[in-house]
């Protein structure tokens, strides 16, 4: 299939969707360690793939009250430390498909070639006894016995090659199936969101989720691309989606051929599962037959494939013999027929087409990506995030400084200027939530999220370290998918102990600061570094944050 210009991952038909830009901020890993976590520095900012600061939705999907940074600029955690530890029969639901899948196809492949020896057997057998029957009867004479036994060694051949396909596809399912447990095994060799080892597994996750999303919107030079360079091709199912999308194309370009062979080779599971799909698919065959004026091949075909289905689909079957009396153009004024001939119809079938293939083949509905990212930005929603300032805030650039932001925009009152004081001058700032005083060791507040929505009236710009600005859910492109999930679970709350708050309005541990600044080369009691935007701060800048 040839993959649509300008293609990316935005769909009309796809309710959530990877957003296609990342806010304007300094990158950071998909998963940070939780706060209590004092011998690993921060993660590289040099990597440009690294796209949230503040948690990634997807990864949220898989430890959702763990990410220390999810939301507030004060970097309090959440979740409680116990969720530190992988819960791994939480991560195999997600990956469920990874291991059914191939599981579903070998049952196939096995059907098609035992399908293949009962009828092939019982050819040659038939032929072989009347061959036999008819040399010792003295019926047949020499030539066309050996004419007989030739055709039968034709046919034994054709039913070797056959089988020898189908033993090169069981034997590769095999490898692909070995190759997914020992994936999935790798998860189970780890026991904690810390392990250095889970953010490559999880990045490894996240291509696999990518791919399956673009296979399913049809992207698949893409998806082929992008398994060619993570060297995954036994991780993600490319040959099948490939498939589902040629019969796709074949039924919007109004073709039903292809895929009423499909339904030929599952005829049986479908049977089962009480599909309307080949009906459908006669029905419209039917359809096409009157829009071209071909009135007896219409009938005849009625008569041989839509019938048979008139106690099952009564209705359906009534409107086709009704549809005989309405061409193409006086059915219009008929809303009941007109919608037989409507364009759209062709659509329907494909997605009948694709729900009865995904159920078949133990798919879900909606691709991976979705199903992860509901669940991440759930484990990230507060109540705070769809509040007005939050996504105003986010709204705003972080490129400016505060000061830049306040003397640049248009329409700013003079009440903007004293603000900006207030920004220049942070040891008059105070919290609602808190008490501060001046001190060496620094302050820290306990939710600065909700302290900034607190106070909407003064609107506040997104700088780097404002919670909107770092907060997947209030993203411009995360914002909206998010409103109708629910919000995260959260029993507890964790902050570190002796917290300290920056000029910047970030708040760290002290033990973390300090141990941060020895690695970055600094005296602790002299000066101290941001953990997320490197900005460097004197100690006795810092102001102590008691909780209330």
């Amino acid at each position: 299939m040839s993959e649509p210009s300008g293609a990316h991952l935005g769909s009309a038909a796809a309710p959530w969707l990877l957003p296609p830009a990342c806010p304007p901020q300094a990158p950071r890993a998909l998963h940070e360690p939780p706060s209590t976590e004092t011998s690993t520095p921060p993660p590289s900012t040099s990597d440009p793939t690294d796209v949230w600061p503040l948690g990634n939705p997807i990864q949220a999907a898989a430890s959702p009250y763990t990410t220390s940074q999810c939301r507030p600029q004060a970097v309090a955690a959440m979740g409680d430390h116990q969720h530190s530890t992988i819960k791994h029969q939480d991560h195999v639901l997600l990956d469920q498909p990874l291991l059914r899948l191939p599981y579903e196809l070998l049952r196939n492949n096995f059907r098609a070639a035992h399908f293949t020896v009962e009828k092939e057997s019982t050819s040659i057998k038939a032929l072989l006894k009347d061959t036999a029957t008819a040399s010792v009867n003295g019926r047949a004479s020499p030539d066309q016995v050996l004419q007989n036994l030739d055709a039968m060694i034709a046919k034994m051949r054709g039913v070797k090659r056959k089988l020898t396909t189908y033993a090169d596809e069981e034997a590769r399912l095999y490898h692909q199936t070995d190759a997914r447990i020992a994936h999935l095994g790798e998860l189970y060799g780890m026991h904690s969101f810390d392990d250095v080892k889970y953010e490559t597994w999880s990045r490894k996750r996240l291509d696999r989720l990518l791919v399956d999303y673009l296979l399913r919107q049809g992207y698949n030079d893409s998806a082929h691309a992008l398994t060619a360079e993570k060297n995954m091709e036994d991780l993600v199912d490319v040959q099948t989606f490939v498939s589902m999308s040629k019969i796709q194309e074949s039924l919007r370009r109004g073709s039903v051929a292809e895929a009423l062979a499909w339904c030929q080779d599952n005829k049986k599971e479908l049977r089962k599962k009480d599909s309307s799909l080949e009906f459908m698919l006669r029905f419209q065959q039917y359809v096409e037959l009157l829009r071209s004026h071909k009135y007896l091949e219409a009938i005849a075909h009625s008569k041989k494939y839509i019938v048979p289905y008139k106690s099952v689909y009564p209705d359906q079957c009534r409107k086709a013999f009704g549809l005989l009396a309405y061409s193409n153009a006086d059915a219009a004024a008929n809303t009941t027929y007109a919608t037989l001939y409507s364009p759209n119809r062709w659509t329907n079938l494909v997605d009948i087409f694709t729900n009865n293939h995904n159920e078949l083949l133990a798919l879900p509905r909606l691709p991976l990506l979705h199903i992860a990212l509901s669940s991440g930005l759930s484990a990230l929603k507060t109540p705070a995030c769809h509040s007005s300032s939050a996504v105003a805030s986010f709204t705003t650039t972080v490129l400016f400084s505060p000061e830049q932001y306040l003397e640049t925009n248009a329409g700013i009152s003079q009440s903007s200027s004293n603000e900006a004081q207030r920004w220049r001058q942070p040891q008059q700032q105070q919290d609602h939530d808190m008490h501060s005083e001046p001190s060496g060791d620094g302050a820290r507040s306990q939710n600065p999220h909700h302290h900034h929505h607190h106070h909407q009236q003064q609107a506040r710009p997104a700088a780097i370290s404002s919670p909107a600005a770092s907060c997947p859910i209030c993203s411009t492109e995360l914002n909206d998918l998010a409103r109708n999930v629910p919000y995260a679970h959260h029993t507890k709350s964790h902050v570190d102990t002796d917290l300290l708050l920056l000029p910047n309005g970030n708040a760290f541990g002290k033990d973390r600061l300090e141990d941060y600044a020895r690695k970055s080369g600094l005296e602790p009691e002299v000066e101290v570094k941001d953990l997320k935007t490197g900005a460097t701060y004197h100690a006795e800048e810092l102001k102590k944050v008691y909780i209330t």
